[in-house]
């Protein structure tokens, strides 16, 4: 009857020991992106953008005052062209930034001049509360426009070739 009586206890601690294990191993900052094929060369995304499986990408964070990389991790895009980073700890004094580092697609994989990084900010005394980060969605060129992209780039007026 007494072993009755304990087992409650016991179950209690249990629990109480495996929710404070799983607290201490959760991230911090989980990071999330995306990497897209830019069809049409348009420097942003449009209607007829690719997303890309496979593409590799860096979370890198330098110290504000050295400019030494405290931090790097790398994250891959699944199916839909969304990466996952997760990271402990706060980055206060870092300038962190998401990098493309290689695409998977032979025919897309040229980076835009100065679009290749994402800046992200990870310091949890910025005033956002929620731990979740997403920075800038990230795009590789595609090595010949999609012959669709003329009509597409009249629709955001990009297209004065007919003016």
């Amino acid at each position: 009857m007494a072993s009755l009586r304990i087992l409650p206890a016991v179950t209690v601690a249990v629990l109480f020991y495996g929710v404070v294990a799983v607290a201490t191993n959760a991230p911090d900052f989980v990071i999330q992106g995306r990497v897209y094929c830019d069809t049409c060369r348009a420097g942003f995304q449009t209607n007829v953008t690719e997303y890309i499986k496979g593409a590799k990408v860096r979370l890198e964070c330098k110290h504000f005052g050295t400019g030494a990389v405290e931090r790097a991790i790398d994250g891959v895009t699944d199916e839909s062209g969304f990466y996952t980073i997760k990271l402990k700890g706060g980055h206060e004094e870092d300038i962190c930034e998401v990098i493309l580092i290689e695409s998977p697609r032979k025919d897309c994989a040229e980076v835009p001049a100065h679009s290749d990084r994402a800046s992200v900010l990870l310091a949890k005394d910025a005033g956002i509360s929620d731990d979740m980060r997403f920075p800038n969605p990230l795009g590789y060129f595609k090595d010949v426009p999609l012959p669709v992209c003329g009509a597409v780039l009249k629709e955001y007026l990009l297209d004065d070739q007919d003016e």
